[in-house]
């Protein structure tokens, strides 16, 4: 087992989700296929019947938090904490990035990996779009900015909204590629490369289109963003800051150009870093005479694969449930698999913590260890140089009962979130049948899903 350098790892360190098997499970891997699809077709049946009205409201729900606390959170401070937060974090990290040697105890590698692609998802999950205050690239446009004499939201040219996430989309895919196939990928030169372009294209196009940049062009920022909208810690569409569903906070994120793209980015890179650890493609890839390539082909077709078959039965689930006719809220057809993409973000989260959270566990202790010493000076800031792995609590059965568990939950809560959709769009008596595509695509990914993670 080797560790994110290619260096071997210690026997403690055990990595990601290849710990946990079908033979792991406390029931034969069969039944928990059946358990599965039964608990997805039950829930469709339940909606069904009870939930015959649109009942989440997006931006318009929520207990406003109490005016001192919201006060409190709206000021400049905690912003500014975090934006100096995320400063010095960069920084710190940055330095090893820059100066460090290239081995496998350097941190760096680490906190791109692990602290920054993974730890974003429950940052976001519990206290919404948290990136939008750490990145220390719109940090960085607001300090240039305000040098200037400028605001951060001014630019020379307004952002078209027909733009929409399309950005956010061939960043988030430029990620993973660097992530899974991209040779080489945790040394520190192609590390430098790669957090070199992404700062340089992000600051240039934020000076060219303003702040506002961010919010659709930075992949991180929206990946946070999607993910933000379960958290319990919301805004209501006048502004106050609220306690809400998370299903109400995921109904919110509307229709916009590129939001497929990205969730089929979200979902199908997950996809494929599981098939890509599996026997059978490490052995075809081991004899392939262009390893990088094929692997590229690879991973953009298991992302294109996601959004086809999301695009098709939304399409399919609007001729049938007659979209176009006396639903509640009239949509042109082409515009059904947008109104349906925030379905699969709840999915992807399913799939994150199945996939990922083992790895985080185990490795996000291993960056707390590296990082006291970022530049390998001696210095024991934290006194954790000497400090354990503690892996006892990650079992093989405890993983795999947490990635059914979770890749379960996230596509019942998938399909609570397509009916209410449906029942908005379609006419009453079409709501019911319109659903049926979406439903048995969504069986189908738990199925395959289940069966990658846990081959």
């Amino acid at each position: 087992m080797t560790g994110l350098s290619g260096a071997p790892l210690p026997a403690d360190a055990v990595l990601a989700h290849g710990i946990g098997g079908r033979q792991d499970l406390p029931i034969p891997f069969s039944y928990a296929l059946i358990g599965a699809a039964l608990a997805l077709v039950l829930s469709f049946v339940l909606l069904g019947v009870l939930w015959r009205n649109p009942k989440l409201t997006g931006e318009r729900a929520g207990l406003p938090l109490p005016d001192n606390v919201a006060r409190v959170l709206d000021s400049p401070a905690p912003a500014w904490v975090l934006r100096v937060v995320g400063l010095v974090v960069t920084a710190w990290f940055g330095t090893s990035l820059l100066f460090g040697e290239d081995i496998a105890t350097n941190p760096a590698p680490y906190a791109i990996f692990i602290l920054l692609w993974i730890g974003i998802v429950p940052l976001s999950v519990l206290f919404g779009p948290v990136w939008r205050y750490l990145n220390p690239l719109r940090t960085l446009h607001a300090l240039l900015a305000t040098a200037l004499r400028t605001r951060p939201e001014d630019g020379l040219y307004a952002l078209s909204p027909r733009v929409g996430y399309w950005p956010a989309a061939v960043g988030l895919f430029a990620f993973v590629w660097l992530e899974l196939v991209a040779p080489d990928r945790a040394t520190l030169p192609v590390l430098r490369a790669w957090v070199a372009a992404y700062a340089g294209v992000h600051l240039i196009c934020a000076a060219v289109f303003g702040s506002r940049w961010f919010d659709r062009g930075d992949a991180f920022e929206v990946y946070s963003a999607f993910f933000g909208k379960l958290s319990p810690l919301g805004r209501r569409e006048d502004g106050r800051l609220v306690l809400r569903n998370p299903l109400d906070g995921m109904a919110s994120l509307r229709p916009a150009p590129g939001l497929v793209a990205v969730v089929a980015v979200m979902l199908g890179s997950t996809a494929w870093d599981s098939y890509s650890g599996s026997t059978r493609w490490v052995s075809y890839a081991q004899q392939a005479e262009h390893r990088t390539l094929v692997g590229t082909l690879g991973l953009l077709g298991a992302v294109v694969l996601v959004g086809l078959v999301l695009v098709a039965a939304a399409l399919l689930a609007g001729r049938l449930g007659h979209v176009e006719q006396s639903g509640r809220e009239r949509v042109p057809l082409r515009e059904v698999p947008g109104e349906f993409a925030h379905t699969i973000v709840p999915i992807a989260l399913g799939y994150v913590v199945a996939h990922y959270y083992s790895l985080f566990v185990l490795e996000g202790q291993r960056t707390l260890i590296l990082a006291t010493d970022p530049v390998q000076s001696g210095a024991d800031y934290l006194r954790l140089r000497d400090a354990a792995i503690q892996a006892s609590f990650i079992t093989p059965t405890s993983v795999s009962v947490i990635q059914v568990v979770a890749v379960v939950t996230g596509h019942v809560l998938g399909v609570v979130l397509a009916h209410d959709r449906g029942v908005r769009l379609f006419p009453h008596a079409r709501a019911v049948a319109g659903q049926l595509p979406l439903l048995v695509v969504m069986v189908g990914y738990t199925c395959a899903g289940l069966a990658l993670l846990l081959e």
